[in-house]
């Protein structure tokens, strides 16, 4: 049947399974939601109030469901609005497909009205960037755009179509979306065998679990690995809920905020066994003086990242899953109870630790982890609320928090929050936020208001850009430029002038019964929590320093008082 572009676009979203896209439009692309208006009954669109919200809620309900997140941007700015979103998203693999309008094919390149070269200024933040010119090649783009965000190791896809695309007209046949198969063909036999070989041989494993562990909907396979392998469990930032963090077996989270027991255990161990993780300098520190005791066998679907940062000594490619599922077939029961006894004795000596009496995020995190049950999903933007909500919140399942691991995107948050409630509406969806990164894209609480959309907004207001002050208080000699929020911002009139439920917590009392509330609402809120601005993230490694150097409050003062 003949379909002009726009009323095609949308067909070959609902072949893909598309419920719910999020964006915003402009003249660029209103043919496309003049067609996605005929078909409000069979994909939901949220408006946002901001492009950088629609991708970061596209971001936030695919990595929330495992599904490609979609969203929608006219040309120029619009266009240009998206790309903080695409960028989070490429650093932590997350499937997204960002489609775009711009103007006319005769346009093109004469510096028209809200004309830009979106598909070159996202082509390195992107599997792929298109521009489609011509209606016949619309179908067959989209179909590309989507397998190719969700293949292999996930990523965003942009797709911009020229407005006259959108109006003209060609034939359309529906096609059933290709069958998106596992990494495999790169598992070599030899590099399984030999993989098996080293966890026998050591004496003292560690097993390092990334995002990829997650990406590959790996999680219970890698409980199944851990068990036979016998052996502690640490993770990255990304990595959070692909091992349960209630498991005896848990050590903590690795790196410049990871507790002392997984630092200790990894510059400890034999051999790290990484599963799905990229080796950040954040979880490494100096490279030179990472995991020196041990052997690295690392499993990843993406063989750019053996040796990228750290040196291998043997590797699988392939899908996370298929590698594990392979190894597990061919593992005998291992035993190593010595070294887990050990690692356990680490975890005893080196507890997180934070002051109960008073109203702090330690605190707050394991409050809401005890209203909840660990079963909420937790968006974060970033900074120390960030690290909080990763140290002391036990993420016990996969796709359990939403945050801004490789580009650190301060106002990502909400936008996640909201598309993780969209896709997840069983789900309790909680963001937290510092007042510095909520002032980023607050005006998503509109949106959030507009949808009754029930998601809970936390803001860790300290009157400080936290993390940014913490270091110039470690390492900048107390000289806070810039970082000092004094003013007088009234967070709770803003969500009530924009019709959003609002509390104040300043007590640790006042914590639990707040939340509970909160959560038995089912509506839009805000939560602002009173904190100390001098409040830091311990433990913490210097910046060029090893990972087995992590230090806290109590290092502090011994150092002082020498």
């Amino acid at each position: 049947m003949k379909l002009n572009g726009s009323e095609i676009i949308i067909e070959c979203l609902k072949e893909q399974g598309v419920d719910t896209v999020f964006g915003y439009p402009g003249g660029a692309i209103l043919n496309v939601y003049d067609a996605l208006y005929k078909h409000s009954d069979e994909i939901t669109h949220i408006l946002t109030s901001h492009e950088q919200g629609a991708s970061h809620a596209a971001d936030g309900y695919a990595r929330a469901t495992g599904k490609v997140g979609v969203c929608f941007a006219t040309s120029g700015p619009g266009a240009t609005n998206l790309v903080t979103g695409i960028a989070t998203a490429a650093m932590d693999s997350i499937p997204i497909v960002a489609i775009t309008c711009n103007v006319t094919v005769p346009l093109l390149g004469k510096d028209s009205f809200q004309e830009v070269d979106i598909a070159g200024i996202t082509m390195p933040i992107t599997k792929h960037s298109f521009i489609v010119k011509d209606v016949n090649k619309l179908a067959d783009t989209i179909r590309r755009a989507f397998t190719i965000a969700k293949e292999g190791r996930p990523g965003p896809v942009l797709v911009d179509i020229t407005k006259d695309v959108t109006a003209n007209e060609c034939d359309y046949v529906k096609t059933t979306p290709k069958t998106i198969e596992r990494v495999t063909d790169t598992i070599k036999e030899e590099d399984i065998v030999k993989a098996v070989n080293m966890i026998k041989e050591a004496k003292k494993p560690v097993v390092f679990a990334g995002g990829g562990a997650i990406a590959s909907d790996a999680s219970d396979e890698l409980r199944r690995f851990v068990n036979k392998v016998d052996a502690p469990v640490v993770d990255s930032l990304m990595g959070k809920g692909a091992f349960d963090g209630t498991d005896p077996r848990y050590a903590g989270m690795l790196g410049m905020h990871g507790t002392k027991a997984a630092n200790y255990s990894v510059t400890e161990c034999d051999l790290l066994i990484v599963v799905g993780a990229r080796f950040s300098d954040r979880v490494t520190g100096n490279t030179r003086k990472f995991a020196n005791n041990a052997k690295i066998l690392q499993f990843d679907v993406d063989a750019a990242e053996i040796n990228k940062n750290i040196r291998t000594d043997a590797s699988v490619i392939g899908d996370a899953l298929e590698i594990l599922k392979r190894i597990n077939a061919l593992l005998d029961q291992c035993n190593h109870s010595e070294w887990i006894q050990h690692v356990e004795e680490l975890k005893a000596d080196y507890p997180m630790k934070y002051n109960t009496d008073r109203l702090n995020g330690p605190l707050i995190m394991e409050k809401i982890f005890e209203v909840t049950g660990g079963d909420a999903i937790i968006s974060t933007d970033v900074g120390q609320h960030q690290m909080w909500a990763a140290q002391h919140y036990n993420y016990k399942k996969p796709r359990t928090l939403l945050t801004s691991g490789g580009l650190g995107t301060m106002g990502y948050g909400l936008g996640a929050a909201i598309g993780a409630k969209v896709g997840c509406r069983d789900k309790v969806v909680i963001n937290i936020a510092g007042d510095g990164c909520f002032r980023m894209n607050m005006n998503e609480l509109a949106t959030a208001a507009r949808y009754n959309i029930p998601v809970i907004e936390v803001i860790f207001d300290n009157h400080v850009l936290g993390m940014v002050r913490q270091w110039q208080d470690l390492f900048y000699g107390k000289r806070y430029s810039a970082t000092v929020l004094d003013d007088s911002v009234d967070y709770v009139k803003i969500a009530e002038a924009m019709g959003i439920k609002a509390y104040t917590i300043t007590k640790p009392e006042e914590i639990v019964p707040v939340f509970e509330e909160a959560i038995s609402l089912n509506i839009p809120v805000l939560i602002e929590c009173q904190l100390n601005r001098d409040d830091k993230v311990f433990p913490m490694v210097s910046p060029g320093a090893p990972i087995s150097e992590a230090f806290d409050r109590e290092d502090l003062d011994k150092k002082d008082n020498q």
